[in-house]
């Protein structure tokens, strides 16, 4: 009798069966998208996967220049590029372009004493020139005249030293009333600045003058 026989259908596969299907018909439908069987990386974690550690700095002037030659061959620059951004550069190291000045001439203290040096007439200008008139004095075969050269050149670096003296005082003490609030380091050594600075033919000057000899200071 039938209702004696037993059934030749599994439960279980019947289950594995409408699995089976659902997965394909899930497949085969448009807005299906497979998992990736991971969690998606975080954008900082993919940004230091794909930039890598970041390298120590040199300990050497070699190791710097080594890796800006590697630099320099991962990303090459022709001649002509290097020349024009040395060139601008420099321009703007000459204009007083504080971004691209070197360190002990940063910062409004040190274009405060430029300009303070620049607008006066200083005999410690004459001090390259002095230098050459000795060397040239060494060169003349009578020893009269090297010895009056000498004793003038004497006589003028003392008197440059005095200058110099003088000026790095009155020149400290005007920075100290025009920036009180700066700290002190700002404002040490600057007497030696405008000492170094004065003792410098003006067209050599760096970077150049602002102002010429005998102008106001700007406010």
């Amino acid at each position: 009798m039938r209702f004696l026989r037993r059934s030749t259908t599994d439960p279980a596969a019947d289950e594995s069966a409408a699995e089976t299907a659902a997965d394909d018909s899930a497949v085969t439908s448009k807005s299906y998208t497979p998992g990736k069987g991971k969690a998606t990386p975080k954008r900082r974690e993919a940004e230091g996967r794909k930039r890598g550690p970041v390298a120590p700095p040199p300990t050497s002037m070699r190791e710097a220049m080594k890796r800006n030659k590697e630099l320099r061959k991962a990303n090459p620059v022709s001649k002509e590029e290097r020349r024009e951004a040395a060139r601008q550069r420099r321009e703007r190291m000459m204009s007083g372009d504080d971004k691209y000045l070197p360190p002990r001439d940063k910062g409004p203290v040190k274009a405060y004493v430029r300009d303070l040096v620049d607008s006066r007439r200083n005999i410690l200008g004459l001090f390259m020139p002095l230098a050459i008139l000795v060397f040239l004095a060494l060169l003349v075969p009578a020893p009269a005249v090297q010895q009056y050269i000498t004793l003038v050149c004497m006589a003028m670096l003392l008197v440059m030293a005095i200058e110099g003296f003088v000026n790095g005082r009155k020149i400290s003490k005007l920075v100290r009333e025009r920036f009180p609030k700066e700290p002190p380091a700002a404002t040490r050594g600057v007497g030696w600045y405008a000492f170094v600075r004065a003792s410098q033919i003006r067209k050599l000057r760096v970077p150049k003058p602002r102002l010429k000899a005998g102008d106001p200071i700007p406010n």
